[in-house]
């Protein structure tokens, strides 16, 4: 059985509702919503995230899941034209021991520069081994919170990286 972070109130739920300002909108459609992440591990960083609330891959239609790869193509192309990156990360977390933190799918889409302290994979995978994982365990959060306070940019900050990617969506 898949375990599940917990939170509640579902900060996606949040977000979409409008209770949650920190999320700027890339892109809609009628299953998704395209956000760009508040946590900048890299410039652009985005999410496409489901508008019904379910928790992972194995949980969606069939209708969603085309629509997520669809979406997550579209704002892959309007990052390579705003930034024109080396590499494009896309991964997506099912359950804690994926390195899941939110209990709501969301698919991640990264334009990759050179410089990144991310290493290879996200970045809660990407430091397991310098905090002395071990196979089998959960991702420790311990040092969450300073890695987002880290990479957490202003609104106005926002504002601009959201506006840049939806310039360069394609039609």
């Amino acid at each position: 059985m898949i375990e599940l972070p917990v939170r509640d109130p579902c900060d996606l739920c949040e977000g979409m509702a409008g209770r949650e300002e920190r999320w700027a909108v890339i892109d809609e459609g009628e299953h998704t919503l395209t956000v760009l992440n508040p946590w900048q591990f890299e410039t652009g960083q985005c999410c496409v995230i489901t508008r019904r609330h379910v928790a992972t891959l194995l949980d969606l239609s069939r209708d969603e899941c085309v629509a997520i790869m669809l979406h997550a193509q579209r704002v892959a192309h309007a990052l390579a034209h705003a930034y024109q990156p080396l590499g494009i990360l896309t991964f997506q977390n099912n359950g804690v021991y994926s390195g899941q933190e939110t209990p709501h799918f969301h698919f991640h889409v990264v334009p990759r520069q050179k410089g990144s302290d991310w290493g290879i994979g996200p970045p809660q995978l990407a430091t397991f081994d310098g905090a002395g994982r071990e196979r089998g365990t959960a991702h420790d959060p311990g040092g969450d919170a300073a890695r987002r306070e880290r990479v957490r940019v202003s609104a106005a900050q926002m504002a601009q990286t959201a506006a840049l990617i939806r310039a360069h969506l394609p039609e």
